[in-house]
């Protein structure tokens, strides 16, 4: 067998091997994908950055709001660039699965904001001279 007809047959094996697949739809990316990742993250750590450092804003709530967009749109940016999810990727599995992780963040988040609330709503009020009595 040639050195070339034998290159293709190694490297199939060596692939099963290691549990490498070059068949299937998620790419392992390129140095561009990884550069524009690159680029996007430092403005997107950047901005909020110079939001805080210099700020820019006079509300304080408005700046974290701006900061979590900014956190969230980073996070998109990490999926697709670093971590190559895709709806093709894994026959959709795994977009199917953060999809469901972020349903089960979201109820739970949803339910103890909802208990906390209900508790600080309906919990006795006290006055400070009940609390210096009280074990």
């Amino acid at each position: 067998m040639s050195p070339q007809a034998h290159a293709p047959a190694h490297e199939d094996a060596h692939n099963v091997h290691h549990g490498h697949s070059h068949g299937h739809d998620a790419g392992h990316g390129s140095l561009k994908t990884y550069m524009i990742g690159f680029v996007l993250s430092v403005i997107l750590t950047a901005i909020p950055f110079w939001l805080v450092m210099g700020e820019v804003f006079d509300s304080k709530i408005l700046t974290a709001v701006l900061i979590m967009v900014f956190a969230a749109v980073q996070i998109v940016v990490h999926m697709i660039c670093f971590l190559h999810m895709n709806p093709r990727s894994e026959g959709g599995w795994t977009v199917m699965a953060l999809i469901f992780t972020l349903i089960i963040v979201a109820i739970m988040l949803a339910g103890s904001f909802w208990v906390m609330h209900h508790l600080n709503t309906n919990m006795m009020p006290m006055s400070p001279e009940m609390m210096k009595n009280m074990p």
